[in-house]
């Protein structure tokens, strides 16, 4: 029988939202904003959809 994964879902504060922003802002990646905020990619993507922030594609 599989175990099910729990994912740990931390809530997000207002300082970490600011900070997606001004990185979103310089046009950094994904990748990157992620690792500064200490979260997953996935994390990242879904917050910044949600509050409307454009993250750069690099290619």
């Amino acid at each position: 029988m599989a175990e099910k994964f729990e994912k740990h879902r931390q809530p997000w504060k207002a300082e970490e939202v600011a900070k997606l922003r001004t990185l979103a802002g310089k046009g950094k990646g994904l990748k990157e904003i992620a690792k500064a905020l200490n979260r997953s990619e996935e994390s990242t993507k879904e917050r910044a959809k949600l509050d409307g922030i454009g993250i750069a594609k690099l290619r």
